[in-house]
C-alpha cells in the first residue's frame, strides 16, 4: 500500500480566509480523519490569501478512490459547504518525504 501525500494550496476569496480555515478545521478535518486520511498540517499565508495544507492516505484504496469516497459521503453533503464560495483557485501536488 503506497502512501500518497498531497500539498494543497488554495487561494481564498478576499476577507474569507479565517472563515474558511475555521470551517475546514471544524467540518472537513473530522470527516477526512474518519475516512483514514492524515492531515500533516495547515498554514495561512495572509499576505497572499493562501490556505496551505498537507493530506496523506495510505490504505487499501488509491488516494483518488478514497478521495471519491470523501466527496460521496453523506456527511460531506450535509456540510452545506461549497468550496467555490470560498476558493478562487486550488492547486494540488503530490509530494514525497525526503527527511
Amino acid at each position: 500500500m503506497p502512501r500518497t501525500t498531497q500539498l494543497r494550496t488554495y487561494t481564498v476569496r478576499e476577507g474569507l480566509l479565517d472563515e474558511w480555515a475555521e470551517r475546514w478545521r471544524r467540518q472537513i478535518v473530522p470527516l477526512r480523519l474518519r475516512l483514514g486520511f492524515e492531515i500533516g498540517g495547515a498554514w495561512l499565508d495572509r499576505e497572499r490569501n493562501l490556505f496551505i495544507w498537507l493530506i496523506s492516505y495510505e490504505g487499501p484504496e488509491t488516494f483518488a478512490e478514497r478521495n471519491a469516497r470523501y466527496w460521496a459521503a453523506p456527511e460531506r453533503a450535509a456540510m452545506d459547504l461549497d468550496p467555490d464560495d470560498y476558493l478562487v483557485r486550488t492547486e494540488e501536488r503530490e509530494v514525497e518525504t525526503v527527511l
